[in-house]
């Protein structure tokens, strides 16, 4: 860690200055917290599908995606399966009794994900390294790759210290028996579990290929320019999976949100666009599918593909038509419920409007 370009004063940092966005802007988002009528949660279930069906048969393209909530995903490729940021527990927060609670369960237990590679963890935040989720996997001895400093979390919940590689950015380590090489490339976001431990550990996003396929996943981040590097150095993607929720003004700097997560898709210069990180924590304090519909009104605009499935859908991207924007039928489910209407963002399409082409899909 020491070594690391990045450390300096006992602490890593980003490239270039970025705070996080609570700074000056407290009492803002404290009012839009109690005064905000959007509609954070889902006011019905979300359409969950159970994949296990579509596990048990190859790949027939060799790359496989099962989203499984918040930044969780089972990625399959050439054969290698890894899952990534596993959270399975039902807060994001230190404390079983507070927190952001998640709108669904998950869409497989943990114990039904079948065989995994390797697991990957981008950073340390609670949303993305879930204590009781470690101690569940630990005992299956899956090896981990995670960022500079995570090891120690993960040691402390029982991983064998044998099982953990670190990396700084840009460094790479092989699963798999070398059929899969991951690569830490640079994010711009912070990083700590307590008040006092703020920036101890280094945060990531990441680069994964196999022998015929090339994905990439944000982590969490704000925009930066080294995606332009990342974009450069790097060959094309076949998907990039980047956050899009949890979004605000004040975070610009550590969160892409929507139009951000555009910009970093054009800078990374390929691949179909996979958006993560909302639809199962309150963790903003915008409609819970904002960040979706903002994202299909801004791609639409821009041409760019969007993969959307719906949660536990096991889904080959080349395989995939326009999207699936199953969050209108919860949203309208909602407003016959309730009498309102969820806020969207201006320039939002309409739940229900259809003005996207519906996702069709061949597995």
């Amino acid at each position: 860690m020491q070594a690391s370009p990045r450390w300096r004063d006992g602490r890593f940092h980003n490239t270039r200055p970025v705070t996080p966005g609570l700074q000056g802007h407290r009492l803002e988002l404290l009012g839009e917290y109690v005064r905000g009528g959007q509609v954070r949660r889902p006011q019905g279930p979300l359409p969950l599908e159970d994949p296990r069906e579509a596990w048990a048969r190859p790949a027939e393209s060799g790359l496989r995606i099962t989203w499984l909530g918040h930044s969780t995903l089972l990625l399959e490729l050439d054969g290698v399966r890894l899952l990534t940021d596993p959270v399975f527990g039902q807060r994001a927060s230190p404390f079983g009794f507070g927190g952001p609670a998640r709108f669904h369960p998950a869409p497989v237990p943990l114990e039904a994900l079948g065989r995994l590679d390797a697991v990957l963890v981008s950073h340390d935040h609670y949303d993305h390294l879930c204590m009781q989720t470690v101690h569940a996997l630990a005992r299956r001895g899956v090896p981990f790759v995670t960022a500079l400093g995570v090891g120690a979390h993960l040691e402390a919940f029982g991983v064998d210290p044998a099982r953990i590689t670190e990396l700084d950015w840009w460094e790479e380590a092989f699963v798999a028996d070398g059929r899969l090489r991951l690569t830490a490339t640079p994010a711009q976001h912070f990083s700590g579990r307590g008040m006092r431990d703020r920036n101890r550990t280094l945060w990531a996003s990441w680069s994964l290929r196999s022998e015929r396929h090339h994905v990439f996943f944000s982590g969490d981040t704000g925009l930066t320019p080294e995606f332009e590097e990342i974009g450069a150095r790097l060959d094309r993607f076949d998907v990039v999976m980047l956050e899009i929720g949890a979004f605000h003004p004040a975070w610009g700097g550590i969160h892409l949100g929507p139009q951000n997560a555009l910009a970093a898709h054009a800078m990374l210069g390929s691949g179909a666009l996979l958006p993560v990180h909302w639809g199962t924590f309150t963790l903003g304090t915008h409609a819970w599918n904002e960040p979706a519909e903002t994202l299909v009104t801004l791609a639409q605009q821009r041409d760019v593909r969007l993969l959307t499935p719906r949660l536990g859908r096991a889904f080959e991207p080349s395989r995939v038509e326009g999207i699936d924007p199953w969050w209108r039928t919860v949203a309208a489910r909602s407003r016959r419920g309730s009498g309102g209407v969820p806020a969207l963002p201006a320039g939002a399409a309409h739940p229900g409007a259809g003005a996207v082409p519906v996702h069709r899909q061949g597995l």
